[in-house]
């Protein structure tokens, strides 16, 4: 019976190797060993009781999908920690630096060019910008949280650390925390490691302001999502502003506690759209006044005209051109610019997106595996993107029903009443058409 378990275990993890990113498998899935199997249940065994709840968190449904696949069975899968010391870890390891008080730098630096005066105002962004002012003229009290959704790029990075810049500026006292959920998440993880969580706790709940980029990113993490509950409560019950940025509206962002998005709307919600024409030209000219740069405004103008979902593309693509004509010692013009930047300009003015294209866009969106939407899961988290995707790759693709359903692992008659269900719900929601209207944007439709 070992060598069984043994055998469907190692190729689990071969399975698992393919999946996922080499830092994680190395990190998460190779300490894991097959202890038992009694029936339908397998037992793994991990290092420690750190190791069985953050696998329990955030893999464990991974594995035993795999798992599945490897014996052709469903199984239960349970974890049990072996009681042995982390790998490469002392028993009793040596004292860690403390996390800083809240007085220190508890931090990610601010980008000095991310102020309010550098930020470019059009009309896809004014009520966003104007409630990010009302933020850092009165912490606390004006919109509290304030949330500002939209797609990567468009700017709701800048307008959080302008707050953040703001409050410093007009207040000797307040004490300013920005960070990116990520890191936050990776700062928990040590804590949790280090038994530090009493100080974790007291940092981040000791300060003025705290600011958090990219919130999306606590999707699924349950353990962190119920740190973040009660340190949001904390936070507001003492009137300290909270200012957060995702990628969508809140009850959009798939496998996040219901509690958190009831809190998150708490305040005002605030959305970033792609920037117009115009706007994308003042935002271009205002860069190269910024970096003294020489670029010709037919350039910018092209930029502007073939870049549009992302003003960092913009920039970069900005940079770029003025590289070129310093390195030639010529200004660059409206055909040399084509050449340079053909590998960066907005496909979508040339082409229709792809089925493939239109399946990763959509998974992002969802926060689902692209295999999922061409599997046969009928879970709801999964059904609703499915659906999506297919009625996108009808709308835009101009492919035959057989054609998409094929791409899918689906017949024709599915698809059709995927269309259907979806352009119905389009009518009837909205929610649901603006976040359509918001893949149809991230896909460079208009």
């Amino acid at each position: 019976m070992e060598t069984g378990i043994q055998a469907l275990w190692e190729r689990t993890r071969e399975a698992l190797a393919r999946q996922v990113s080499g830092e994680v498998f190395e990190k998460w899935i190779s300490i894991v060993e097959p202890d038992t199997m009694e029936g339908d249940v397998l037992t793994l065994r991990v290092p420690n009781d750190f190791y069985a709840f953050w696998l329990e968190d955030n893999y464990l449904p991974l594995i035993c999908s795999a798992i599945e696949a490897v014996a052709g069975r469903p199984l239960k899968v349970t974890l049990r920690a072996s009681g042995r010391p982390e790998p490469e870890t002392p028993a009793r390891p040596s004292p860690r630096p403390a996390t800083p008080s809240p007085r220190d730098s508890i931090s990610i630096p601010l980008d000095k060019g991310f102020t309010f005066e550098t930020f470019v105002l059009g009309p896809s962004n004014t009520f966003a910008h104007a409630a990010c002012m009302a933020v850092a003229q009165t912490p606390g009290r004006a919109y509290n949280p304030l949330l500002i959704y939209g797609g990567s790029g468009l700017g709701k990075t800048h307008l959080m650390q302008a707050i953040g810049h703001h409050i410093l500026r007009t207040s000797r006292t307040a004490t300013v925390c920005y960070t990116s959920a990520e890191a936050f998440l990776n700062e928990y993880i040590e804590s949790l490691q280090y038994n530090q969580m009493v100080v974790f706790r007291r940092k981040y709940r000791g300060v003025d302001v705290l600011l958090i980029d990219d919130v999306h990113f606590l999707s699924g993490r349950n353990g962190l999502q119920e740190e973040f509950f009660h340190m949001f409560n904390e936070l507001h019950n003492r009137g300290r502003q909270i200012v957060l940025t995702c990628d969508r509206p809140p009850g959009e962002i798939q496998k996040l506690d219901r509690r958190l998005v009831s809190r998150f709307e708490w305040g005002v919600t605030a959305q970033i759209e792609p920037p117009d024409v115009e706007t994308r030209i003042a935002i271009l000219r205002r860069k190269a006044e910024m970096m003294n740069l020489q670029v010709a405004d037919e350039v910018i103008a092209f930029i502007a005209e073939n870049i549009r979902n992302n003003i960092r593309k913009m920039e970069g693509a900005l940079k770029s051109v003025a590289a070129y004509a310093g390195l030639q010692g010529a200004p660059v013009n409206r055909e040399t610019a084509l050449q340079i930047l053909r590998g960066c300009l907005d496909r979508a003015a040339a082409a229709p997106p792809t089925v493939e294209a239109i399946q990763r866009a959509v998974a992002e969106y969802y926060d689902v595996r692209p295999s999922d939407l061409t599997g046969s899961r009928r879970m709801q988290t999964v059904v609703v993107p499915r659906q999506v995707a297919m009625y996108l790759c009808r709308a835009l693709t101009g492919q035959s029903l057989p054609a998409i359903g094929e791409a899918f692992g689906k017949n024709h008659a599915t698809v059709l009443h995927a269309c259907r269900l979806v352009a119905e719900r389009v009518r009837h929601d909205p929610t649901f058409a603006e976040a359509i209207q918001t893949l149809r944007r991230r896909l460079g439709v208009d």
